[in-house]
C-alpha cells in the first residue's frame, strides 16, 4: 500500500536511475538491460496511475514531494489526462526499446551503445516529468533534459547529415525553451507561484493585464514551436529523416504528444478557456495554422522520394488535426484532439518501427543500410510482406479508414465541426484526408504493383525481435479503432474535466 502512494514520484524517478547508471556501467548490455527495466516499470506505474485516477473522487491525485504541501512545495499531480498521456510516453518507451537492440546494433556504433541508452532514459525521464508535475517551472525543466537529450539521440545517426539535423533542432528548440521560461516568468511575476493549480486561482484577478496576455503569447509560441505547428516545424523533417530509426519512432510517437499537452494544460487548467478563446482571437489563429499544416505539410509530403521524410511531413499535418480540434473551444473539439494526441502516437510509432525493420531488412551483410528511398522499395511487398502490409496499415489509420484508430479521431473531429455548424470544416477535413490517400498510395503502388530489383526476388523480411514489438503497435491502431473504451473514455473525460475548469 505504501509503494502505491509512491506511484507518482516512482514513475519519473526509476527512469531517472537508470540513466547514470548505463553511463557509469559503459557496457552495451547491462545499459540495455538496465534502462529497459526502468521503463517497463514506469509502464507499470502510469497503468497503475490510470486506474487510481478512475478510482480517486475528483479524479485528480497530488503528491507533495519532500512532504511539503503546495503551493509552497512541489507537487505531482495526476488527472485524467495526465495519466492517458502517461500511459502513451511509457508504453512506447517499453516497446521501443527492445526494438532497438537490435536496430542500433547496424545504426550507431558499439561503442556508442551506452550513451544511446542512457539518452533514452533521460528523454524519457523528461517527457514523463512534464506530463506529471504541477509546477510551471518545473515543466520547464523536463522539457529541456528531454530536449537535450534528443538533440544527442538525433546526432547518434551514421549519415553526417543528422548532426545538422541535431544542431538545427538544438537552434529552434532552445528560441522555444526561451520564450516558454520568458512567459512562465511572467505568470510568476504577476500570480506569485509555480504552482499550476494555485497559479489558476490567482490569475483570476489579473487575467486582463498586459503581462498576463504577454506571457500567454510567449507560452502559445514556445510551445507550439516544440509541437511543430505549421509554420514553425522546420526542424522536424531532418530530425526524423537522419535520427536512427527507434530514436526517430520514439519521438515521432511522443515528443510532439507532450507537446501538445503541455498547451492543452496551460489553455485550460492556467489561463482558462474564458480568456484563451472569449476574449482573444487565438482560435481562428489555431484554425488556419491547422489547416495549412493539414493541407500545407500533406501535399508537401506527396512529393518526397524518402519514406522515413515522407512520414514526417505527414506527422506535421497529423498535428494540425489535433490543434483543429482545440480551436472549436467544445468538449467534442477537445476530445478529438486528445484521442489524436494518442492515436496517432501509436500509428506512428508502428510506421518508424516497420521502416527501420525495412532498412534493416534490405541491407546486404556487411553493408551499410540502404536509405528508404522508393527506388530502393520496388516490389517491397513480395520481399517482405508483413512489414509492406504493417505500414498499409498504419497509413490507413492516418487516412481515417473505419476500422483504424485514426478514423475515431476524425470522426469525433467531424461531429465537433457539425456541431458549431462548419459544414465547410467537414469538407476540409475529409478532402485533406484524401491527400493522406495519395502519399500512402505512393508506398503502396511502388511496394505492389513494381517488381523488385533484379538479384532482389527472394525474402528478406525483417527479424522478429523487429517485426513483434512493431505489430503489437499495429495491433493496437486497429484494436482502438474497434474497441474506444480506453481511448475515447479516458479522452471524454479528461475534456468534460478541462472545459469545466477552464470556465
Amino acid at each position: 500500500m505504501s509503494l502505491a502512494l509512491h506511484l507518482p514520484v516512482l514513475q519519473v524517478v526509476l527512469p531517472l536511475i537508470s540513466a547514470p547508471l548505463a553511463v557509469l556501467l559503459r557496457h552495451g548490455g547491462l545499459a540495455f538491460a538496465i534502462v529497459t527495466a526502468g521503463a517497463w516499470a514506469a509502464f507499470a506505474c502510469a497503468i497503475a496511475l490510470w486506474l487510481q485516477v478512475g478510482e480517486t473522487e475528483g479524479g485528480v491525485i497530488s503528491y507533495h514531494i519532500g512532504s511539503w504541501p503546495p503551493p509552497w512545495g512541489i507537487e505531482y499531480r495526476v488527472d485524467r489526462l495526465s495519466s492517458f498521456v502517461l500511459l502513451l510516453v511509457s508504453g512506447m518507451a517499453a516497446l521501443v526499446l527492445p526494438w532497438s537492440r537490435a536496430s542500433i546494433a547496424r545504426e550507431i556504433p558499439r561503442e556508442l551503445h551506452y550513451l544511446y541508452y542512457a539518452m533514452f532514459g533521460l528523454c524519457l525521464t523528461g517527457l514523463l516529468g512534464i506530463t506529471i508535475t504541477g509546477d510551471a517551472f518545473n515543466i520547464f525543466v523536463f522539457l529541456e533534459i528531454s530536449s537535450l537529450s534528443s538533440y544527442v539521440l538525433i546526432a547518434l545517426g551514421r549519415d553526417r547529415r543528422a548532426l545538422t539535423a541535431a544542431y538545427q533542432y538544438l537552434i529552434m528548440g532552445s528560441i522555444g525553451a526561451t520564450f516558454i521560461v520568458i512567459g512562465i516568468g511572467f505568470l510568476y511575476l504577476m500570480t506569485g507561484t509555480l504552482n499550476l493549480a494555485d497559479m489558476a486561482v490567482r490569475i483570476r484577478d489579473v487575467e486582463n493585464s498586459r503581462p498576463v496576455l504577454v506571457a500567454l503569447a510567449f507560452l502559445t509560441v514556445g510551445i507550439s514551436l516544440k509541437l511543430a505547428l505549421f509554420p514553425l516545424h522546420q526542424w522536424l523533417p531532418n530530425a526524423y529523416t537522419y535520427a536512427p530509426s527507434a530514436v526517430t519512432a520514439f519521438l515521432a510517437a511522443t515528443a510532439t504528444k507532450v507537446s501538445v499537452y503541455v498547451l492543452i494544460r496551460f489553455y485550460f487548467s492556467v489561463f482558462g478557456e474564458s480568456l484563451v478563446f472569449g476574449q482573444l482571437p487565438l482560435p481562428q489563429i489555431m484554425l488556419w495554422l491547422s489547416l495549412a499544416a493539414m493541407f500545407g505539410a500533406s501535399a508537401i509530403a506527396i512529393f518526397q522520394d524518402n519514406l522515413k521524410r515522407l512520414f514526417a511531413y505527414s506527422s506535421i499535418g497529423q498535428i494540425g488535426y489535433i490543434t483543429l480540434g482545440l480551436s472549436f473551444d467544445s468538449v467534442h473539439g477537445l476530445t478529438a484532439s486528445i484521442v489524436h494526441l494518442f492515436n496517432h502516437g501509436i500509428a506512428k510509432g508502428a510506421i518508424f518501427l516497420l521502416i527501420g525493420g525495412l532498412v534493416l531488412g534490405l541491407a546486404k551483410p556487411g553493408a551499410v543500410s540502404p536509405a528508404p528511398t522508393f527506388a530502393n522499395l520496388a516490389g517491397l511487398a513480395q520481399r517482405m510482406p508483413l512489414t509492406s502490409f504493417g505500414i498499409v496499415i498504419g497509413g490507413l489509420s492516418l487516412i481515417g479508414v473505419p476500422g483504424t484508430a485514426g478514423f475515431i479521431s476524425k470522426w469525433y473531429l467531424i461531429l465537433a465541426a457539425l456541431e458549431q455548424g462548419q459544414w465547410w470544416l467537414v469538407g476540409a477535413i475529409l478532402l485533406s484526408s484524401l491527400l493522406a490517400v495519395a502519399y500512402v498510395w505512393r508506398f503502396v503502388e511502388v511496394a505492389y504493383f513494381r517488381a523488385p530489383p533484379a538479384g532482389c526476388e527472394g525474402r528478406c523480411e525483417a527479424p522478429l525481435a523487429l517485426l513483434l514489438p512493431a505489430w503489437l503497435l499495429v495491433a493496437a491502431t486497429v484494436w482502438f479503432g474497434l474497441d474506444t473504451s480506453l481511448t475515447v473514455g479516458s479522452a471524454l473525460d479528461a475534456a468534460q474535466h478541462l472545459v469545466r475548469s477552464g470556465r
